[in-house]
């Protein structure tokens, strides 16, 4: 009999390290799923979760923007600004230019969830990188309102190179006509706050 208990407690012993082990494995395959989320990730299920997320932004230089994001792409995202604005507009955002996100609801929670199974090839938007979708606002020669680092400028879209773009400054409600450009600017994409269009 007082074999058969020690044998019990020692069967016991073994089952709670074993159950502890897995659960300190469990625990650290978690904490390296965590560690390798980038923040494009998280925007990534942030969006996914519910059709014309809102996000609430704090940009690099402080300001605060609410975007109900429309698409993303490798290295951007674009939505609709919403908030104290009296007029809808267009937005692309490079994710580079986030100084933080503050989540609302649940998003917090959604943001942490695994990529979905099955989806090794990201659709198209999701490889497309900023120079691209400025590349098509260049093409339509849409005026643009340019949020940077160190200012706001109004104008349009000339060329984009690999990591620069070039805006014609002229006043808003003009058309981009020789006479009309103030002066040309070349503006790296690391400046870019956001675009407005």
């Amino acid at each position: 009999m007082r074999w058969d208990r020690l044998f019990d407690d020692l069967e016991s012993q073994l089952e709670q390290e074993l159950d502890a082990e897995q659960s300190d494995l469990v625990a650290e395959e978690e904490r390296l799923r965590l560690g390798r989320l980038a923040l494009r990730d998280r925007l990534t299920e942030m969006i996914r979760s519910e059709a014309g997320a809102e996000l609430d932004l704090v940009l690099r230089d402080g300001s605060r923007i609410l975007l109900a994001v429309g698409s993303s792409g490798r290295d951007w995202i674009a939505g609709e600004l919403r908030g104290d604005t009296r007029v809808r507009a267009a937005c692309i955002l490079p994710i580079a230019s986030i100084g933080a996100v503050a989540p609302r609801g649940d998003q917090l929670a959604v943001s942490l969830g695994a990529p979905p199974v099955g989806d090794p090839q990201p659709e198209l938007s999701a490889r497309l990188g900023l120079g691209f979708v400025l590349r098509e606002l260049s093409r339509r020669r849409s005026p643009v309102d340019l949020a940077t680092s160190w200012g706001r400028v109004h104008g349009t879209i000339d060329r984009i190179g690999r990591d620069h773009l070039d805006l014609a400054e002229h006043e808003p409600g003009a058309q981009r006509r020789g006479r009309a450009v103030r002066r040309t600017l070349l503006v790296p994409f690391s400046e870019i706050l956001f675009v407005r269009y």
